[in-house]
């Protein structure tokens, strides 16, 4: 067997746009197949002839995901180590690492099935809706927390694989999980009648099913006996670095979180008119935020193996490739919002006001994808490096100026300022961020 020296000490694969493109186009294709899904889920109750279904999948759906988000961590925390552990050429440490992300997964999932009457109960005090609405999303809910240990450990599996460089393998889990989970949804609900409940268990089986299929895929971990090696598993300094890690990147996560949705309740106050105008808009910075994810998870992996080598020289080269790629993607996006922007929000909303208020706050949309560029980079560069600490710092300085510019801007330009506001935490986080990257590469040398 190689020892780390012998692997550190072997010619690294070249790095090519190819390359960029392999890691890069399977994880777009994949996201492409993310609305798909929602879609299906709410036509599917849609065909029962009642609301209520349709509100309770949406509301239970929205709970769930963003309960199990917050160990989103162990995805980007888990590319960086991994990636370094085996640019470092740590073949027993890549194997172990994948056994603390599952420890932390499931016993994250199970915490959360046992905190559930407590997640129901915040769940529903905070938001109003019917009665029916609420029993119906109570059953949908009750059905899927009991896979949120799976769930979860997605997110540890898509993290290994990512720092593998077999993003054609995570796509292949998101594409069997979702084909799984509309099939079901066929069979279950409009087949069976089983309505809530049959939305609620195909997508749990789809997890469960999904959870086993990225296990397959990360079977080699499992060929090495470290994976298994107790001691080594739970080594104190190796538990510590992941945990200071997965927190950092869950207060900057959470920083993102609330700023998006602090815009939409800031915009809420100028109408309903105002409000259904910038959620149309918010839809195109998701479709660039599904574009540049391929991206930044190149940057992610490629990143961190070059610190993983200690090789400033070859993390440079990997974030100027990874960028240029990016920043292309961003220029296009822009432009293309700017020409077919107009088709978009009419594709997207019915209502006239709606659209003509929708094509006035339409440039900050065409400018979005080039001010928000660097920072969408930037973060798959530090995630890659495993430096938590500056994301977690940069994205609290970012969220200030945030808040700095909603006070000082909306009282004076209304709306117009509530997308000034989000553009100013784009360009803060991308220029903080930017100016600790010297620092980045100093610290891989």
């Amino acid at each position: 067997m190689d020892t780390p020296a012998d692997v550190a000490s072997t010619p690294p694969q070249p790095l090519t746009h190819r390359r960029v493109l392999k890691i890069a186009v399977p994880i777009v294709v994949s996201n492409a197949t993310v609305p798909l899904l929602g879609i299906v889920d709410v036509g599917v109750v849609g065909q029962m002839g009642d609301a209520a279904p349709i509100g309770a999948v949406g509301i239970g759906a929205i709970i769930l995901s963003s309960v199990f988000w917050i160990f989103g961590f162990l995805r980007m925390g888990t590319v960086g180590l991994v990636g370094q552990a085996e640019g470092a050429g740590d073949m027993a440490e890549v194997s172990a690492i994948l056994t603390r992300a599952l420890i932390v997964a499931g016993v994250g999932g199970l915490l959360l099935i046992a905190a559930y009457p407590l997640i129901v109960f915040a769940a529903f005090s905070w938001e109003s809706t019917t009665a029916d609405v609420e029993a119906l999303a109570r059953r949908y809910l009750f059905i899927r927390i009991w896979t949120a240990p799976f769930a979860i450990s997605v997110y540890a599996l898509t993290g290994w694989l990512v720092a593998q460089e077999r993003t054609g393998a995570v796509f292949a889990v998101q594409l069997i999980m979702n084909s799984i989970n509309i099939g079901l949804n066929f069979l279950f609900v409009l087949g069976f009648g089983w309505g809530v409940e049959g939305v609620a268990l195909s997508t749990a089986i789809a997890e469960i099913i999904g959870a086993g299929i990225g296990l397959w895929f990360c079977r080699n971990a499992f060929a090495r006996p470290a994976w298994r090696d107790w001691p080594r598993v739970f080594e104190r300094a190796r538990l510590v670095r992941m945990m200071l890690l997965n927190a950092d990147i869950l207060i900057r996560s959470a920083l993102l979180v609330a700023m998006f949705t602090s815009f939409t309740f800031l915009g809420a106050q100028f109408g309903e008119v105002t409000l259904a105008a910038n959620e149309v808009l918010i839809q195109f910075l998701y479709l660039t935020a599904y574009a540049m994810d391929g991206f930044a998870f190149a940057a992610e992996t490629l990143i961190a193996r070059a610190f993983g080598r200690r090789d400033p020289a070859r993390l440079r080269r990997s974030a100027v490739m990874t960028s240029m790629w990016g920043a292309g993607i961003c220029v296009a996006m822009g432009l293309g919002f700017w020409l077919g922007g107009p088709w978009l929000i009419d594709l997207l909303a019915k209502d006239a006001e709606v659209q003509q208020t929708a094509r006035v706050f339409l440039p900050y949309m065409v400018f979005a994808p080039a001010i928000g560029c660097a920072a969408w980079m930037l973060d798959g560069i530090f995630i890659g490096a495993a430096r938590g600490r500056d994301m977690r710092n940069m994205m609290i300085l970012s969220a200030g100026l945030y808040v700095v510019a909603a006070v000082v801007l909306i009282p004076w330009l209304g709306n117009h300022g509530v997308w000034a506001a989000l553009l100013v935490s784009f360009a803060a986080r991308g220029a903080s961020l930017g100016t600790r990257y010297p620092a980045l590469e100093r610290a891989a040398a």
